[in-house]
């Protein structure tokens, strides 16, 4: 499928969706928003990607948030398009996505664009992601689903109700970032990790990411029977001459 505000590849089991409007820094626009989400359902429904990559052109931002120019021309509009109710819901289905996500995060990820990339798996930075989550300065509430998850509710409060720039630094400190790498280094460490994710077996992987989500609320002995359910069923061990043949293949097998 062609998209005109994304670039996405697909390469050894690995999707790479770019945000690819880097004259407005990436800002999301009604149809880049669209265009994600499309892409995502089409790389949940591709048995061959195992783990999607997403990153932003340019290099000063991932994504500076929402397209406010757009905005603003539809608030003034006469006949403004009617609202799309399932636009909010994007980076939920990101969030959800059966497969994992890594955000190899090139520049600042500002307001709508910081959702987004706490929506993700697993983040990557560099000297040029810094953060801002400004709904509130906005007269607007956002990521209060998905900041605490990443960062735990004390910081996620002060974030969300100051809206004030968090650096690289901060970011790495307190679970925003994952890793801190220096920029030429940034793709390279997104695709290192999302090489190994796609390296293990995809059941369990997603297995697990669908335990996790599903095991926020629930108390920790039950968070344990849920995974002995999984166990039981769909998430049932691989047998161990397939699961273990790398191993035996290569130390052989010791007499009893």
């Amino acid at each position: 499928m062609k998209y005109e505000t994304i670039l996405v590849e697909k390469n050894s089991g690995i999707g790479t969706i770019k945000l690819n409007r880097p004259d407005v820094l990436n800002a999301l626009s009604t149809v880049l928003v669209k265009e994600v989400d499309q892409a995502v359902t089409e790389m949940e429904n591709d048995d061959e990607i195992k783990v999607v990559v997403f990153t932003g052109a340019g290099e000063k931002a991932f994504s500076a948030g929402m397209d406010i120019h757009e905005m603003t021309r539809n608030a003034e509009s006469s006949t403004p398009p009617p609202v799309d109710p399932n636009r909010s819901k994007y980076s939920w289905h990101i969030g959800a996505c059966t497969k994992p996500t890594i955000g190899a995060l090139n520049g600042l990820s500002y307001g709508g664009g910081s959702v987004l990339a706490s929506s993700f798996d697993i983040r990557i930075g560099c000297e040029r992601s810094t953060f801002k989550f400004l709904a509130a300065s906005y007269g607007r509430v956002n990521a209060t689903w998905s900041l605490p998850m990443q960062v735990g509710w004390p910081k996620a409060k002060e974030l969300l109700m100051t809206a004030r720039i968090v650096s690289p630094d901060e970011a790495f400190q307190i679970g925003l970032l994952n890793h801190l790498v220096d920029s030429s280094e940034l793709m390279n460490k997104a695709y290192e990790l999302a090489e190994m994710i796609a390296g293990n077996d995809p059941r369990m992987v997603q297995g697990i990411k669908e335990l996790l989500m599903g095991n926020i609320g629930d108390s920790w002995e039950q968070a344990y029977q849920n995974e002995m359910d999984a166990v039981a069923g769909k998430l049932s061990p691989t047998p161990v001459l397939e699961g273990f043949k790398t191993f035996i293949d290569r130390k052989g097998r010791k007499p009893e």
